[in-house]
């Protein structure tokens, strides 16, 4: 008894700690993609690329949500070759995760490159019907997305933003130059490292939550203060109506409210 109540417990206490030795894995073989260029370039082989186009993401639509596709290195090669860009172009996307069997994920923007993006302009109605998808404003698609990829989007777009801003040293003007992951920019003129924020900034966010249909409705409906409730707290606010985001919010409510009614 006392053998089987032992051998129940280690069981236990495997389950509990596996997601745990996961996360630890998967940490562990990320730092070593942004710190190695020759492990993330081999990475970058088996793994997928997701894609935008001045900073709007790739999606296509299914049963009313916004999917996004994702691409073989193969994949992206034959579509970089078909509009007219060099296959180096691959060398600006970044790392932004793996999944639990260490596949890397990496995010390339088609149009943000300088010497490409008159290009890739012309092309990018071509390049959307190629890919069977659009490139849309993550905050019009956002509540339309599942919560990963919404999450992994929106860590894709910080990303690729933070390197299109951060191209010159702040101290001598020079360009810098990033890793392959993307984890970090160096100036080559004097080796001053400049890494990127992708923790909370909480002095400008006080707080993040998710909020159903029905919550955001509610809340659009609601007039007056914004009084204390029974249980002590108080409802979430909703940005005023003369603001975009106010705008956005009511497009997508009335939009979901229209296509869940009866045909």
């Amino acid at each position: 008894m006392f053998l089987y109540c032992g051998i129940a417990c280690r069981r236990k206490f495997f389950w509990c700690y596996r997601p745990l030795s996961t996360y630890v894995t998967k940490t562990r073989y990320l730092f070593e993609l942004k710190e190695d260029d020759d492990a993330c370039k081999k990475a970058q082989q088996t793994g997928v690329f997701y894609l935008f186009h001045g900073l709007a993401p790739l999606l296509q639509t299914s049963a009313h949500q916004y999917l996004a596709p994702r691409h073989s290195l193969l994949e992206l090669e034959r579509l970089l070759g078909k509009f007219g860009q060099d296959a180096q172009r691959i060398e600006d996307s970044v790392l932004i995760g793996c999944s639990e069997q260490q596949e890397a994920w990496f995010a390339l923007d088609l149009g943000l490159d300088s010497s490409f993006s008159i290009s890739a302009s012309l092309h990018k109605p071509e390049m959307e019907t190629e890919l069977k998808g659009s490139f849309i404003e993550l905050r019009k698609a956002l509540f339309q997305l599942n919560a990963r990829d919404a999450s992994m989007l929106s860590t894709a777009q910080a990303l690729l933003r933070w390197h299109d801003a951060h191209q010159f040293c702040s101290r001598s003007g020079q360009p810098t130059k990033k890793n392959v992951a993307g984890s970090k920019r160096v100036c080559p003129s004097n080796n001053i490292i400049y890494y990127p924020q992708i923790q909370v900034n909480l002095r400008e966010l006080e707080t993040a939550a998710w909020f159903s249909h029905d919550e955001v409705a509610t809340a659009l409906k609601r007039k007056g203060s914004y009084t204390q409730q029974q249980n002590g707290t108080f409802p979430f606010w909703l940005p005023p109506k003369l603001a975009i985001s106010h705008q956005l919010i009511k497009e997508w409510v009335e939009k979901q409210t229209c296509s869940s009614l009866p045909a």
